[in-house]
């Protein structure tokens, strides 16, 4: 199972959805259930950084555990 981590923040939804370990992670924002962003990172952890430099979201926003 893909580990995915899901917020909502004002209008719009950020979802991160991990990928094999070589891979690393994506991260997606919707807006009215249309992707709006999406972009590849190494890891959760830059992941985040991007959504708090693009998107305004705190690393405390973010579930600590995975939605699915």
């Amino acid at each position: 199972m893909t580990k995915r981590l899901e917020l909502v923040s004002g209008s719009k939804k950020l979802v991160i959805e991990h990928d094999l370990p070589e891979v690393g992670c994506y991260l997606y924002v919707y807006e009215g259930g249309c992707c709006i962003h999406d972009s590849l990172q190494d890891t959760e952890e830059l992941a985040k950084e991007e959504a708090h430099e693009k998107w305004g979201v705190e690393e405390s926003e973010w579930p600590n555990e995975p939605t699915r």
